[in-house]
């Protein structure tokens, strides 16, 4: 695809220059073995939805909180270098309550639109921030699997996972438009955003971190922003609902307190008898008003002794890095005292 070995070559060198630092990940790729929609993941009942190729069109929605028209517009031009056809959903650019991206009624109709065309194979979000919690009660799963299609985002988009997973469709936990138009389409995490959408599927080695609990599982992957997880249980977005479950959990500008308030309401609601292993992101501007020298170390505190290996420092969330994951995947996961190794099947 066009401009697909520059920006390669480009993440090569981000990723070297993180080595140097001292922030040894790795990554390599599996080639797609065929395009076509439909494909199951090994060991699930989840749907892949078809990888892209040139050419394929890509709904943007702001199914959440507004933000520029600039950073719509540079994401959309990005879009058409990777070589794709971008269309924008009919209300975006509207605002509603001085944040929201429209109406609840808009912003869910231009999520609707996106996925009932058939010629749309994808929707990234132009970012988060609040509001896809008021689609519970009004998207039917059978609208998401009707035409399987990417949907990529993260933070409160983390809802329309949870959606996606519901429904039987593997979708993405990764990079957003606000993102893209901010590093031009050229970083590590855009790179193997747009490589995993186009079927070179990741699997990653992270280093060592002290909170780490050694361990093998597999399960479906599962998670996101906790605090936007944690809040739909017992809904349609409920992904944690059933199934052996791989659980990755990310946060951004909360208490400590707070992350022990949203794990513990996941342990008394019996979740974690579905979980087999964890993933811990980025944890960023957490605010320490309890006494443990890391998010890691409280969450973790609660996971010791329950047979499960735990992978700590996945470079995932709000952070400067957002390696994709593809949620609702069969994922292998093996923690030692060296690191972390995580694999997928799609």
């Amino acid at each position: 695809m066009k401009n697909g070995s520059a920006l390669f070559r480009k993440a090569a060198i981000v990723t070297a220059a993180m080595a140097a630092a001292g922030a040894i990940f790795a990554m390599s790729f599996k080639s797609p073995e065929n395009r076509d929609a439909g494909a199951k993941a090994a060991g699930t009942e989840m749907t892949r939805p078809a990888y892209l190729k040139p050419g394929d069109k890509i709904a943007v929605l702001t199914p959440a909180y507004a933000t520029d028209k600039a950073k719509i517009d540079r994401h959309v031009e990005i879009l058409r270098q990777w070589g794709f056809q971008p269309v924008l959903g009919p209300n975006v650019g509207k605002r509603y309550a001085k944040a929201y991206a429209g109406t609840v009624e808009q912003r869910l109709s231009d999520l609707r639109w996106a996925l009932e065309d058939p010629d749309i194979k994808a929707i990234i979000c132009q970012r988060g921030g609040y509001g896809a919690i008021h689609f519970i009660d009004k998207l039917s799963l059978k609208e998401i699997s009707r035409n399987p299609k990417w949907i990529i985002g993260y933070s409160d988009i983390t809802t329309l996972l949870g959606f996606a997973t519901r429904a039987g469709v593997i979708s993405v936990h990764g990079i957003m438009g606000n993102d893209i138009a901010a590093c031009d389409g050229a970083d590590t995490s855009c790179v193997m955003l747009r490589e995993l959408l186009c079927g070179k599927v990741p699997s990653y080695s992270v280093p060592a971190h002290p909170c780490n609990i050694s361990g093998s599982a597999t399960g479906r992957l599962v998670g996101g922003n906790i605090c936007t997880f944690a809040p739909l249980l017992g809904t349609d977005a409920d992904f944690t609902a059933e199934g052996d479950l791989i659980l990755f959990i990310e946060e951004v500008g909360e208490s400590f307190h707070n992350l022990d308030r949203q794990l513990n309401i996941l342990i008394n609601s019996g979740v974690f008898d579905r979980i087999k292993g964890v993933i811990l992101g980025d944890f960023s501007d957490c605010k320490a008003d309890i006494e443990y020298p890391s998010a890691e170390a409280l969450l973790t505190s609660y996971l010791k002794g329950r047979g499960i290996p735990v992978c700590c420092g996945f470079p995932a969330g709000h952070g400067g890095e957002n390696w994709p994951l593809p949620i609702g995947s069969e994922t292998r996961l093996k923690v030692t005292s060296e690191g972390a190794q995580i694999s997928f099947e799609l």
